[in-house]
């Protein structure tokens, strides 16, 4: 019979230490707030980025909950004009036709 040969086992080193697999806590629930206003600019600007785009969850750390609530306040924000649909400024692409 054929000796069977053992893999070295590969470990992947962590990004950002020991606490990086932990997710940050949804900035709602930690001021226990039960619904997103649509109204409050200041705080939806948090969840768009730079070109107009709503972030991912992944990125702003909210839960689910909350991130439908903040996409919906948001899509209404440009409804109203009270939040652009896209961002400010030249520049990127297509800048120069």
């Amino acid at each position: 019979m054929a000796k069977q040969r053992r893999r070295p086992v590969r470990r992947r080193d962590r990004k950002g230490g020991p606490t990086s697999g932990r997710r940050k806590p949804c900035p709602y629930c930690r001021d226990k707030v039960e619904q997103v206003d649509y109204k409050d600019i200041s705080s939806l600007r948090r969840f768009i980025s730079e070109r107009g785009k709503i972030r991912s969850r992944r990125i702003t750390g909210a839960c689910r909950r909350h991130q439908n609530q903040v996409a919906r306040a948001v899509k209404r924000a440009r409804e109203l004009a009270l939040l652009p649909y896209v961002a400010e400024g030249g520049g990127g692409r297509g800048s120069d036709r």
